[in-house]
Formats: structure tokens, sequence, C-alpha cells
């Protein structure tokens, strides 16, 4: 069942859910009964406004409905089946098994990411027992207690007829030895304990993050109300490790001070006037274009506001900071696919750019991306850069001049990309 094929039948379903007639819903929405007729049987495509308010009448979040929620799990399942070559499996109907065995699909992406942030704990537990210098010290301290008390334990052995004097200076040394060595035991072992309990988080510092802003779909109403960073951090369970929170908290800096510079409401009424046009938006507030992007990311769902995401990344193209609109797959770690303007705005820092890009399940957006010098400029070094992309999903699905883009390299279908960096996972064999 191809995955395009599912957000009419959806659509249907929970219409009946709810003893709506397909004219009522139609009405609502304002669209003809036919036109919605067409949609819930899959033969028109749907996005932006359409779904948001769709969404909205039916009580339901709009990635429920849209295909970008499913192609996140489809991409995460193509990411477990590659991670294990010599098992085979039918990657052909991964779509189908997300479509009719959601819980199941669900499982599978759970039981991969805890695998893979615990084989991320091992290979950075691995790193510490190798290149940790307090580690180091307390080992060479354990060893060199070991060898002092077999030389002395030697001697005793060897020596029978030693005097009680210098026995029992023997047996005091080992005494002393051996007390050094219980404690430095023990504080070896609280040492690996501490390094466990940091390294036992489910993900990295930043997916959890990621994680964790996914949960509130990037709004956080506690912030635009002038609230206490600190104290957001507790209602977020996901951000479990120290590392995590620091991250957070440097995110909730940066929400602060673009919803202080854009308050809300007054930034939603000009965004509408200003048909989100973010360069109209930075002249209005006075604000660089990345903190309009932001902004414009941050704003609450509703069926007047354009299904919106973001991408930030740095110098070297790692994401940094990822909302995933419907219909477009974002990795959660590493880089995306190079064929993104984010990348292309990297080597035009301070221009902006704005392209039409079309994703693998077809659906178009309107990409605007800068890049921009993050942190203090100084004569000692080169300038450090971090780009930025929004990603407005379009009304109109049929530009011709869209560039074809997709999630990244390792799961993307295209095999005549000649931007390819690796191969794809994609093709069995």
């Amino acid at each position: 069942m191809p995955k395009s094929a599912l957000t009419g039948s959806r659509i249907r379903e929970h219409r009946l859910m709810r003893g709506l007639k397909q004219a009522d819903l139609a009405r609502e929405i304002g669209i003809s009964a036919s036109y919605l007729n067409l949609i819930e049987h899959n033969r028109r495509r749907i996005g932006g406004k359409t779904l948001l308010a769709l969404s909205e009448v039916l009580g339901i979040d709009p990635s429920t409905l849209s295909q970008g929620a499913e192609r996140a799990v489809v991409t995460e399942l193509q990411d477990a089946a590659a991670s294990d070559s010599d098992t085979q499996v039918e990657l052909d109907q991964i779509d189908d098994l997300v479509a009719r065995f959601p819980g199941w699909a669900a499982k599978i992406t759970a039981q991969h990411r805890r695998l893979r942030a615990l084989e991320r704990t091992v290979g950075g537990l691995n790193d510490r027992l190798t290149h940790d210098p307090v580690l180091s010290e307390k080992m060479h301290e354990v060893l060199s207690t070991v060898s002092a008390i077999r030389s002395t334990a030697s001697i005793l052995v060897a020596t029978p007829d030693l005097g009680a004097e210098w026995q029992a200076r023997f047996y005091s040394n080992i005494d002393t030895e051996s007390r050094r060595l219980a404690d430095s035991s023990a504080s070896m072992a609280a040492h690996l304990d501490h390094l466990s309990r940091n390294h036992t988080s489910r993900a990295t510092p930043l997916e959890a993050m990621f994680a964790a802003l996914d949960t509130r779909a990037y709004h956080l109403a506690e912030l635009e109300a002038g609230g206490d960073p600190q104290a957001l951090l507790d209602t977020f369970p996901e951000l479990d490790s120290a590392e995590a929170r620091a991250l957070a908290l440097q995110h909730f800096a940066t929400y602060s001070a673009d919803a202080a510079a854009m308050p809300l409401e007054a930034f939603r009424e000009a965004a509408h006037s200003a048909q989100f046009d973010p360069s109209a938006l930075a002249v209005t507030f006075n604000v660089p274009l990345d903190a309009v992007f932001r902004r414009l990311a941050s704003l609450p769902r509703s069926a007047t506001v354009p299904d919106i995401g973001l991408v930030c990344c740095d110098a070297a193209g790692a994401l940094l900071l990822r909302k995933s609109p419907s219909g477009l797959a974002l990795p959660w770690f590493g880089a995306g696919c190079p064929l993104w303007p984010l990348y292309t705005a990297l080597g035009t820092p301070g221009f902006p750019v704005r392209q039409v890009i079309e994703s693998e399940d077809r659906a178009q957006f309107t990409a605007m991306a800068v890049a921009y010098p993050t942190g203090p400029l100084s004569f000692e070094r080169p300038p450090m850069y971090h780009a930025a992309m929004l990603l407005v999903a379009r009304d109109d699905q049929t530009a011709t001049d869209a560039s074809l883009v997709g999630t990244s390299c390792r799961v993307c279908a295209r095999s005549d990309c000649p931007a390819r960096r690796e191969p794809t996972v994609l093709t069995q064999g």
C-alpha cells in the first residue's frame, strides 16, 4: 500500500468515528463535498491549510492524519533494517506494516532507538575508559599498590628466617598497602559508577532535546508568559541527563529572547498580514531572519497557520534543531540531504536563499535558508557560522520547478542523485 494513499482513508475513518456526514465536514472547512469525497478516496493530495482545518474540526493532531508522522516511522524502520544486514526483511512492505500495525511499528522503532543509544553509551564508556585521565591515575594507583603488596609478601615467603622485628615491619607494610588498595578500589568504583550514570540516558543529549521539543510542537507557552526556563526543565521527562538539560536551557534562553523581541499576539497578527513572509517580518520587528524563522516555527498550530518546519545546522552540516513538517522526514542525528537549501546557504553567508523543494512523498515546500555568524566576531579567528532553513508547506502542490530532495542518502531511493555520498539501504541484496 503506498503511503500517500493513507491520509484520505484516515480522514474518512475519523469522520465516521465522530458520526459526521461528508457534506457537513466539507462545509465546516470550506470545501465542496465532492472535493472531500475525492480526498477520502485518495484521488486528491491534501496538505497545508486544508489538512490543518480538517484536523481541527476532527479534534486530532495534524500528524495523525498526515504522511509526515508515518514517514518518520518508515525512515526509522529502514534504518533499523540496515543495521542488521544479515537478516533480510521485506523493505517493500514497510509502508503496509506502518499502516496495518502502527503499534508494532512504533515498538520496533523504539527498540531500535534504545539499541542505538546503548551502542553509543558503550562506545562512550569505552572512550572514557581508554582516555579518562582520572581513571588512568586511579588504575595506576591500584596496580602500584598491588605490586607493593606482592613484593612484600614474596620477601616474607622467600626469607623464613627473617627476624621478628623485620617481619613486623613487613606485616605493617602489607597492612598499610592493603588499606590503601581498598581506598583506591572504592574510589575507582565510585568513578566508574559516576561515568555509568552519566551515560545511561536513552539517547544523545541532542536527540533528547529534539524529543522534548517535539512533545510541545516547539511551542513553549510558559516562556511566552515570561516563565522561568529552569523551572520548565522539570516538565520534560525526556531531558534525562545533565547534558540534555544544558542544551535545552540554551534553547529556552534563545526562545525567551525571541518571544521578548516578537510578542506572540503582535507577531501572529503581523505574520498573517505579511502572509508569513519572513523578510517582511524581519523588517517589521527589526530582528535577523534566523530569529523570524525560529518564531514562525514556534507558532501554535491552527487552521490559519501553514504547516511549518525548521532545520538548523552548524558549519559541519550537523543538525542542531529540527522540527519536521508533514510530508518531509528529517534525520534525528548527523546531516541531512546535501540538496537542501540549508547547505547552499552556508556557501553564501548573509545572503538568503529561497527554493521550492519536493520530498520523496511528493509534498512540496517553500524552503528559505540563511547562514549567519554565531558567537562574538574576532580578528584572532575566522567567523563561525550556523544556518537555518524554514519549510512552509505549499497549498498548491503542482510547482514544476521544484527541486527533488530527500531525508538523507542512507534512506533515499533516488539512485541517480548526483549528490549521493553513500549507498542507499532501500535496495535488497
